[in-house]
């Protein structure tokens, strides 16, 4: 069986957040964020990675065209997630492994959590293994409805479930791992039977449990993995998270961030043990920041720097 590819939904819009940029090319802590996406899944062991543009395909494009394992495949007209990923078919057309498929405006998704959706699938012989997460804040999110026993029944998505079913906690969190020629066989199947008239994704897994085919529902994801972006607020609640996780990994490995609410740190950059980084300082891009130094406060640190061991930035100085 060949390794892992990953599709990657990046067809959409920036309508909620009154943009011309593509939805997937905004910005967080300096890079697109569809690619922190590729990164967590290139980290999962994925070597070839198929992208679905469609709103302003050219630029996506263009700004993906220094990752050499990116390949591309047009969604012309949005008509839905399981009508975009047949857009890749000829992509996958000799391919026989799993396919990961996932969306490019998630990009709190871990690596940790599609190796173990993998590990699922190889495992449990799976011909689909849905992500799941377990919320009270459910609402616009498709549903996991199980039989009584615990087994997957069918995703629901929110405008399509009974008040019963909008009363279920756990999620789909939008990432898949399929059997290539079962989800293809699947999308052969679905129709636009929903209120929205789109092809959904979601009903392949249904079809394939009909067919009499393993499908997994597989709660190995934070909810916190299921926040996409939408709108402008979202854009800085995400920013939020992956400064907090940046500042977390420089102080366990012995950074002193004086006031991490008031400093920016780029999560590229390198910073050696014992350098401290005083408040109101910004670090962009790749900066290279050797052991024991002091930065700022009120410094700014550029993304072509290299700072050997004990070198100061004094306030208000750019480097």
């Amino acid at each position: 069986m060949s390794a892992p590819v990953s599709v990657i939904l990046a067809a959409g819009k920036s309508t909620r957040m009154k943009s011309a940029l593509p939805k997937v090319l905004h910005e967080i802590c300096g890079r697109p964020m569809i690619e922190y996406v590729l990164d967590a899944s290139r980290a999962a062991g994925v070597r070839r990675q198929v992208v679905i543009v469609g709103h302003e395909a050219e630029q996506v494009k263009q700004t993906l065209s220094h990752h050499t394992d990116v390949e591309f495949a047009l969604q012309s007209e949005q008509k839905g997630t399981g009508h975009a990923v047949m857009m890749c078919r000829d992509n996958l057309a000799k391919h026989d492994g799993p396919v990961l498929i996932l969306t490019g405006d998630a990009p709190l998704m871990r690596p940790e959590s599609f190796t173990a959706l993998l590990v699922d699938f190889h495992e449990q012989h799976a011909a689909c293994v849905i992500g799941t997460s377990e919320t009270e804040n459910n609402h616009g999110l498709g549903r996991i409805v199980r039989s009584d026993g615990g087994e997957f029944l069918r995703i629901v998505e929110q405008k399509d479930a009974t008040p019963e079913e909008a009363a279920i906690r756990e999620i789909n969190v939008g990432c898949y791992v399929f059997d290539c020629q079962a989800l293809f066989a699947a999308l052969n199947e679905i129709r636009p039977n929903n209120k929205q008239g789109e092809y959904y994704l979601t009903d392949c897994a249904a079809i394939l449990k009909a067919q009499g085919k393993r499908v997994v529902a597989s709660q190995k994801l934070d909810i916190a993995e299921a926040l996409g972006v939408n709108t402008r607020a979202q854009l800085v609640d995400i920013h939020r998270v992956f400064q907090s996780r940046c500042f977390e990994q420089l102080m366990a490995e012995g950074v002193t961030i004086v006031e991490p609410s008031q400093t920016y740190i780029d999560p590229r950059a390198a910073i050696g043990p014992d350098t401290v980084i005083e408040p109101f300082t910004t670090i962009t891009g790749q900066a290279v920041i050797g052991r024991g130094c002091r930065i700022g406060p009120h410094a700014v640190v550029s993304g072509d720097t290299r700072l050997a061991d004990g070198e100061i930035v004094r306030p208000f100085q750019q480097v």
